[in-house]
């Protein structure tokens, strides 16, 4: 194991990969065990937890944390051994009475495939709120894993961990490597430094010149380490971005100094110690040094419209801890084209009279991916515009949700039904999900507590983002009362793709509606729990459009609509 110049490889930090994994030999005993446990479904998230604890990625990390690490992550960065880690990763169950300490449970995906036997040696409560803070630095629920972590359980159990079987993969099987595959083909590099690369996204003329910088910089080898597990809702899906990066390492790198491999990573998109997190990581799959660029594993802006972190937060943290940790920091700030001189640079070292050019994530969606407009050479490589290109339809045939939210009475689905018409006449496929016809058909027998309200939200949500996802409109009419849940269903569906449609009617006009009695009966208390009389409704803070149904008609607020949609492109004028 190599070190980097001036840094002590400091155990466990890179040195011992922790392996969960049973023998062969014992685990068909184990799998006729397993069948006569007490299951519990885990989440995507912890699947992904899951594989990269039992390879070691984690390490010195060899389960998910009990309380006692719990809090020390959050308080100190740190794991009660004293060993730098940044991040909880926790095992988040609902109470049941299958769950108590001393017992063995089968750990399963959403397929009900077997993947690991747990001993519950701990069960502790946990605090939202106070996780939100310490870990993500907010509790504004526009913040991904905070609106998320509304549906995790309460609990979170830890315990002894005997790993199975992990899902199984059939794309790319070539570039999914073990932390110990990583460093078996980087010491056949034979290079002393390891500079590893962190993306979500696809890589770039500005990436690939800040990649090759930062290995000369330290006359290393390139380990391209891209996340497929889960990233920001709305990325580009991994199957069209790892195309962009083979295509990369095969024809504009050095093959001597770049190896191309895939992290099942489930982000939190927690700015500084996600940085930190990323940077413990690497250097359990061979890297000692990281390149932390600007915004790194940033979620975007809150509610108010302001970052969530500053642009060079997460670099000051990793430097903080690199030298214990072992791994050097390579800091970027923004690199920019220069025309005159056919080269990039970074902002900081560009003296006037010299201009830089530059496209933004939002320029290269709007501007050209969803126009069918071609992305410019000194951008991107030709054959990444292509790749892009062939992954992005025109705007207007694209997906997207368009959430009507507001209380009882307040027009939803009126309004919602008329838009649907102006739709289809638009040469648009739309698909309906009022709230009512759901709970009659997808949702029946839930019922009004919090819990089943957000049961029945993600539902429409989940159905809405796979209509998203196939390219039709996904016209959705809910009270959907709680802003957490919305901004879930947002993320779900894709930030660029969600359109929340505030239907702003007062509680009083929704009243003198209500030809069904239900306000007069939730007023006498016969109905309980009712949005807006004993229970509350959260107003959008940030809607993309708000509705005024005292001064428009129905039909009036969907034409308003329509133009809305025509301006964003989603509808053909």
């Amino acid at each position: 194991m190599t070190e980097a110049p001036g840094f002590k490889l400091i155990p466990p930090y890179g040195e011992k990969l922790i392996d969960l994994t049973v023998p062969p030999e014992a685990r068909d005993e184990l799998r006729e065990y397993a069948n006569h446990l007490p299951s519990i479904q885990i989440s995507d998230r912890s699947v992904c937890d899951l594989q990269l604890l039992s390879c070691g990625a984690f390490s010195p990390l060899n389960s998910f944390v009990g309380e006692r690490d719990y809090r020390c992550i959050l308080d100190e960065v740190r794991l009660s051994s004293g060993h730098i880690f940044p991040i909880p990763v926790t095992l988040p169950v609902n109470a049941s009475s299958d769950i108590h300490l001393d017992r063995d449970v089968a750990l399963r995906n959403s397929k009900n495939e077997l993947l690991a036997i747990l001993t519950i040696e701990e069960i502790y409560d946990w605090n939202l709120e106070e996780t939100s803070e310490k870990i993500f630095g907010t509790t504004d629920p526009k913040h991904p894993l905070v609106a998320e972590m509304q549906r995790w359980g309460k609990l979170n159990i830890s315990g002894r961990l005997r790993v199975l079987d992990l899902p199984r993969y059939y794309d790319f099987l070539d570039l999914r490597l073990t932390p110990a595959e990583v460093r078996a083909r980087l010491a056949g590099l034979e290079n002393a430094n390891v500079v590893a690369f962190q993306t979500r996204n696809p890589l770039h003329r500005a990436h690939e010149e800040l990649t090759k910088r930062a290995t000369v910089q330290v006359n290393g080898v390139l380990l391209l380490h891209p996340v497929v597990g889960m990233t920001k809702p709305g990325d580009i899906d991994h199957y069209t971005r790892v195309r962009t990066y083979k295509v990369l390492a095969e024809r504009y790198y050095d093959k001597e100094r770049i190896l191309l491999a895939l992290l099942p990573l489930a982000m939190r998109m927690a700015g500084p110690r996600e940085a930190l997190w990323h940077a413990l990581i690497r250097r359990n799959y061979g890297a000692n040094y990281l390149i932390v660029g600007r915004d790194h594993a940033s979620p975007g802006k809150n509610s108010a419209g302001r970052p969530f972190y500053g642009p060079y937060d997460a670099q000051e943290m990793v430097e903080q801890f690199s030298q214990e940790l072992g791994v050097g920091v390579i800091p970027f700030q923004e690199l920019v084209y220069l025309p005159a001189e056919d080269r990039y640079e970074e902002t900081s070292r560009i003296s006037p009279p010299a201009r830089g050019t530059t496209l933004s994530g939002t320029q290269v969606r709007e501007d050209y991916l969803n126009k069918g407009k071609a992305l410019p050479e000194w951008f991107t490589r030709p054959e990444i515009a292509q790749i892009l290109g062939e992954a992005y339809p025109p705007r207007h045939r694209q997906g997207v949700c368009i959430w009507f939210t507001g209380l009882s009475g307040a027009g939803k689905s009126t309004t919602a039904e008329i838009l649907t018409e102006l739709l289809l006449e638009h040469g648009r496929q739309a698909t309906v999900l009022d709230g009512d016809v759901v709970r009659t058909n997808l949702s029946k027998g839930l019922g009004f507590s919090k819990e089943d309200r957000d049961i029945n939200i993600r539902r429409i949500g989940f159905v809405a983002s796979e209509i998203v996802r196939h390219g039709g409109v996904a016209v959705c009419a809910a009270v959907s009362p709680y802003r957490a849940t919305r901004n879930d269903v947002r993320n779900l569906v894709g930030a660029d793709r969600f359109i929340e449609i505030f239907v702003d009617t007062p509680l009083e006009v929704c009243e003198q509606r209500d030809t069904k009695g239900i306000y007069a009966q939730a007023r006498r208390g016969e109905i309980k729990n009712f949005t807006g009389i004993d229970d509350p409704y959260e107003m959008p803070l940030n809607p993309e459009i708000t509705l005024d149904t005292s001064r428009n008609s129905a039909e009036a607020n969907a034409r308003l609509i329509l133009d809305s949609l025509q301006r964003r492109g989603f509808v053909r004028k």
